[in-house]
């Protein structure tokens, strides 16, 4: 990879730019990744850093897996260094209680936006937070040796890092909650087979082909992409009609735009 100064490095996450396309990079490997509240500020803070020029997001994680979750030190009652423990939170208000929620929801809601296509290089582990952090993104391209768990559950929680609608959308409904209730692991083949990931690399391969990806997506004109994206992301949502009609609201735009006629 090219070596580029960091916009931004902190709290496990380093954010570089080489033109239109921004790398997300969990870099705690020693810990496999693991996340906690600092690193989801610092994931946040990484979406609001994003230079208007880029168009492509890539996240990735150093070592050999892309996280292996929340970090363990949350579940004690101490929790961590100078942060609410999650006993602390539990005996908050509800609305104090949703609040914290919501700020640790915001480090996984910014891949989702219609102007960037982001993309997962995901290897290794990638369980429960990592596992909904590559759901997060768009498009998934995963190492041979990926395994995916969402051990929420079986910890007596739930996934409540934005994870469970993508998940649903990509697997359906009957799989995901199999999936979510078990906490089992889903490999590489079966990751590919049902929709998790997009493609299966060796893991040697896999910041190339992500790198590929990323140049390829590159390929069509910017406007086009974040009209397509905002098109496929409401399908689920609209009926057939109102799909229809966004249809053409979309199409109408880019031939005006494409006759010198737009805003």
């Amino acid at each position: 990879m090219v070596s580029l100064d960091p916009v931004l490095d902190k709290d496990g996450v380093r954010l570089t730019v080489d033109e239109a396309i921004a790398t997300v990079t969990l870099a705690n490997p020693a810990k496999r990744n693991a996340q906690n509240f600092a690193l989801w500020r610092a994931l946040a803070e990484a979406g609001r850093s994003l230079p208007g020029s880029v168009r492509v997001v890539v996240l990735r994680g150093e070592g050999k897996s892309f996280s292996a979750g929340l970090d363990r030190q949350a579940f004690t009652p101490e929790g961590f260094d100078g942060e609410p423990s999650f006993i602390d939170l539990a005996r908050g208000s509800d609305e104090q209680l949703d609040a914290a929620i919501a700020e640790y929801q915001d480090a996984f809601t910014w891949w989702r936006r219609s102007d960037i296509v982001t993309i997962a290089a995901v290897q290794g582990h990638a369980i429960g937070a990592g596992f909904q952090l590559a759901l997060a993104c768009d498009l998934r391209i995963v190492a041979d040796d990926v395994q995916f768990a969402m051990r929420e559950t079986s910890l007596g929680l739930v996934p409540d890092l934005t994870g469970t609608h993508p998940l649903v959308g990509l697997v359906g409904y009957a799989r995901a909650l199999e999936i979510c209730a078990t906490g089992r692991y889903v490999h590489a083949d079966e990751a590919e087979r049902i929709g998790l990931a997009n493609l299966v690399v060796p893991g040697d391969q896999l910041d190339d082909a992500a790198g590929d990806l990323a140049a390829a997506l590159l390929a069509a004109p910017r406007d086009a992409v974040i009209e397509t994206k905002a098109l496929l992301q409401g399908a689920t949502v609209r009926d057939y009609d109102t799909q229809r009609a966004a249809e053409r609201a979309a199409q109408a735009r880019r031939l005006r735009d494409l006759a010198g006629m737009g805003d």
